[in-house]
């Protein structure tokens, strides 16, 4: 997936109101209000002064005329910032046949009604194959070494899309969990229990249903983002601190 128009660079001020982020352009030292396109806690991806990308836009119904697309990290890594980003990501990996689990796909539909009131990300089929369900979650929380964990917050909705898709598996299709770690600098996933202790709980739960859990990373510069190799998946979450 690559970025509209090229991204300029700048220095974050400070995060609000959970998608507007003040910053100042590296290049003219203005200071301008940026869609963040982000409604999680962005736990470590939002300190002042930190170096971000915008990407500009003249759209005249758009009201912000930049959006925050990546953060840059040390040694040369990034973070993806968008969380829309990932269902594009893997959209097209699902169509180029890029992810290995589930290759032997020809047919993906976007946004397909299932469950209770919800639509599955992807629904994918293929003949003499069952039917593969598969909800995509945006994964960019780091805290100690090379882990990347999910979920950031607590996310009640993230527990009800494991419940529906074990309800897919009883009926006797398949059902895929996939996790897309958005930045550069992770080789290997697990939850983060300590932070949304009932999301890890409905985890084990679906697992133990069928539920499939399979996780990849991303390749992550200032023209776009696309899909990585496949991380190993810890299933044992995070535990919390006493």
């Amino acid at each position: 997936m690559r970025f509209q128009t090229p991204l300029v660079p700048a220095r974050l001020l400070r995060r609000y109101k959970r998608f507007l982020a003040d910053a100042v352009l590296e290049d003219t030292g203005e200071q301008v209000v940026a869609h963040c396109p982000n409604p999680g806690s962005m736990m470590g991806l939002q300190d002042d002064g930190m170096r971000i990308w915008l990407e500009p836009n003249d759209d005249p119904r758009k009201k912000l005329k930049f959006g925050w697309r990546l953060a840059e990290l040390p040694c040369g890594h990034w973070a993806g910032i968008d969380t829309a980003v990932p269902n594009r990501v893997v959209r097209e990996a699902l169509e180029a046949r890029a992810i290995p689990a589930l290759a032997a796909y020809s047919q993906v539909r976007p946004e397909v009604r299932y469950g209770e009131g919800s639509r599955v990300d992807f629904l994918l089929s293929e003949h003499g194959l069952p039917d593969a369900w598969v909800e995509v979650k945006n994964v960019h929380l780091r805290r100690t070494d090379d882990w990347a964990e999910f979920p950031d917050s607590v996310t009640a909705r993230g527990a009800k899309h494991l419940r529906e898709l074990s309800r897919m598996v009883a009926s006797g299709d398949r059902a895929v969990m996939l996790y897309l770690v958005q930045r550069t600098d992770c080789a290997r996933f697990r939850l983060a229990g300590d932070l949304d202790p009932a999301y890890a709980a409905a985890f084990d739960a679906a697992r133990a249903a069928g539920v499939e859990a399979i996780c990849h990373g991303t390749v992550i510069d200032r023209t776009g983002v696309g899909i990585g190799e496949p991380l190993p998946v810890d299933a044992r979450p995070q535990a919390a601190e006493a």
